[in-house]
């Protein structure tokens, strides 16, 4: 994008497309270069870059699309989406501070919360996360942030962004939204006034199961404090060429999500329908809980979902393993279809206090034509 375009309002097809690309800066090329280096020298100009583990014009590319598809003031890349959530949860917290969270949440995420964090005095507080009621009574004095994740990424229950915004607000408490599930195409939570939005780019914003790659949104002023501390001191900077593979998976990240939204609202459907199945968790099926919830909050929805097939765990095994276009793995938001099982194996006890049910399965819904991955589960459900 040149120069002169820059003001324009742009969709967010648009800032995939071109944003931060600036072609006269590159003489002309229309793929930006990668800066694979780790030294910027000065001696004869004063560029404002010094060392790629604290700034690189690839990864600042990368960072201004994403930053606008998220309606934010700005954006900063880690080497992982873990490594971009334990600094935005670090960044709020401090000696003997106490943090709410979703006990549903992605399991690393409550790992660190509530056992790493724990040498440090922080407490913590899970909760289902459907009730604002329940969040505002688990508030205490030390409570310093509240970490959501909307949709929580095995059951799919939503969080009222802007009610706990508001709240949290109230008591001077910050809060952290991980936004990986939906994409900043389908959601947009700054402008429910939470504090900082999350990424893995792992996922959907990488979406060939390629990269590694974390990303936090949201106040510029934050985001320069993060990248000169817990960014920069910890080094876990995204490395260039990361952050050129993920510039290039931005540009069909609309196209990418049409499909996969297309693609899981038929499977959720065949699912709810099939007499092999006990019960469908997916945010974009009217039969949700929280259905209405969601169209307020969301514009479309993305290709995770799980699933209870009616049988036992040994069934619902060998059903899992005879899936043909199905590969089996914990990651998810690639162009391939994935299932994992991490209700197959709980008990009673991890079950409460995960909020998995037993004998859940989730599926990421891939880019293979729809009527191969329903055929896949059809076949494996009857087969039971």
């Amino acid at each position: 994008m040149s120069e002169d375009t820059r003001d324009i309002r742009m969709s967010k097809e648009d800032i995939c497309a071109h944003l931060g690309d600036e072609y006269d800066r590159y003489m002309g090329a229309i793929v930006p270069p990668i800066f694979q280096n780790s030294l910027f020298t000065r001696k004869t100009i004063n560029h404002g870059y010094s060392y790629t583990r604290v700034t690189n014009p690839t990864i600042e590319i990368a960072e201004r699309k994403i930053a606008a598809l998220e309606e934010g003031e700005a954006a900063r890349c880690f080497s992982s989406g873990m490594a971009a959530i334990s600094a935005a949860i670090t960044h709020y917290l401090k000696k003997d501070c106490h943090v709410i969270c979703p006990r549903a949440v992605y399991v690393p995420t409550k790992a660190f919360l509530s056992s790493y964090m724990e040498k440090f005095g922080v407490e913590v507080t899970l909760v289902a996360g459907d009730s604002v009621e329940e969040i505002e009574q688990a508030i205490r004095p030390s409570t310093t942030l509240i970490y959501l994740e909307s949709p929580l990424s095995n059951v799919f229950t939503l969080q009222d962004l802007g009610t706990i915004a508001a709240l949290a607000k109230s008591y001077g408490i910050a809060t952290i939204v991980d936004n990986t599930w939906a994409t900043p195409l389908f959601q947009n939570p700054l402008k429910h006034g939470i504090d900082l939005v999350v990424h893995s780019a792992s996922k959907y914003l990488g979406g060939h199961s390629d990269i590694l790659g974390g990303v936090i949104v949201g106040n510029r002023d934050v985001l320069d404090s993060i990248m000169n501390n817990e960014r920069s001191l910890f080094g876990a900077v995204m490395d260039p060429h990361q952050a050129w593979l993920l510039i290039r998976s931005l540009r069909t990240l609309p196209v990418r999500m049409k499909q996969h939204e297309a693609n899981a609202m038929q499977v959720a459907a065949f699912l709810e329908a099939h007499p092999r199945v006990a019960a469908v968790h997916y945010p974009g099926l009217p039969s949700h809980p929280q259905y209405e919830l969601g169209r307020k909050l969301m514009s479309g929805y993305s290709g995770l979902l799980s699933f209870i097939p009616k049988g036992d765990r040994q069934q619902i095994q060998s059903m899992m393993k005879s899936l043909r276009f199905f590969e089996e793995g914990p990651s998810w938001g690639g162009f391939e279809s994935l299932i994992n099982s991490p209700g197959l194996w709980v008990n009673e006890e991890t079950s409460r206090e995960s909020g998995i049910p037993i004998g859940l399965l989730r599926i990421s819904v891939g880019l293979e034509h729809a009527d191969t991955i329903i055929g896949d589960l059809d076949r494996a459900l009857n087969e039971m």
